[in-house]
């Protein structure tokens, strides 16, 4: 399943730059599209500075997307909310969530987890 199929099952509302919002959209997901920080605001560094974003996603391919990803994560980072730059650890934070709000995740002591191998 796919990371933002996962998230809006979840959910979340998802928040996408132009050409991701219209991948996700022919995949039937729905999303919002907000301006890259290059297009001018309104954009994503102003909406995660208004408290309006939870958690970013944002893998950067191209000088423009890595210049645009540093004041992104710089963003994110002050205003404490959780990033991942990889698809690997979006898929697990995804994943993670989603066992989370199903209540298939929760604290145990390294022990259980230790006397259940045996």
């Amino acid at each position: 399943m796919s990371i933002a199929r996962r998230l809006s099952e979840s959910g979340f509302s998802l928040v996408a730059t132009q050409g991701t919002a219209q991948y996700l959209r022919a995949a039937g997901i729905t999303v919002e599209m907000i301006n890259k920080v290059a297009e001018g605001s309104p954009h994503i560094v102003d909406a995660i500075r208004a408290g309006q974003i939870a958690v970013v996603m944002n893998t950067a391919e191209g000088p423009q997307a890595i210049a645009d990803s540093f004041s992104i994560r710089r963003s994110a980072l002050e205003c404490r909310v959780p990033y991942f730059t990889t698809i690997a650890g979006a898929g697990a934070a995804a994943e993670g969530i989603a066992r989370l709000r199903m209540g298939l995740l929760g604290v145990r002591p390294l022990q259980e987890y230790h006397r259940q191998e045996k």
